[in-house]
């Protein structure tokens, strides 16, 4: 496996990414743009899954990019459950709900991925001298 270097180069930022631009350009105009509430709401959450992922990389440890990931991964189950609340305002069709959900899951999914693989390799991040994980 090659070497990440920038968090930009990580499938869950990237996707995570796509996700704020879909929202962003959904809550741009109409009455979505107007609820003030739930689009600054909803984008706050979309910008907390990317930035967390870049904060948690540019930590340079494991253990700090797990509960960086973790944030992510909970921001994206918010953006889910603020998009039920567009839909349900009619502020976005059913297309863009399915399409933005999808999005939502599919970056969900990345960060989990990436969770599971830092939980399983050793490791250790730029921080540590050593990459091999000392037991808990």
């Amino acid at each position: 496996m090659a070497r990440i270097e920038t968090f930009e180069e990580l499938a869950s930022w990237q996707k995570g990414r796509a996700l704020t631009q879909a929202v962003y350009r959904a809550s741009r105009g109409g009455e979505f743009g107007k609820d003030y509430a739930l689009r600054d709401q909803i984008r706050r959450a979309c910008i907390s899954v990317t930035s967390n992922i870049a904060e948690g990389f540019e930590r340079g440890g494991d253990k700090e990019f797990l509960q960086f990931l973790s944030q992510a991964k909970g921001s994206c189950g918010e953006v889910r459950s603020q998009l039920y609340v567009a839909l349900d305002e009619a502020y976005v069709t059913d297309d863009e709900f399915k399409a933005m959900k999808a999005l939502a899951v599919d970056t969900s999914r990345a960060v989990a991925g990436m969770m599971s693989y830092l939980t399983r390799s050793q490791l250790c991040g730029s921080k540590y001298r050593t990459t091999d994980k000392q037991p808990n």
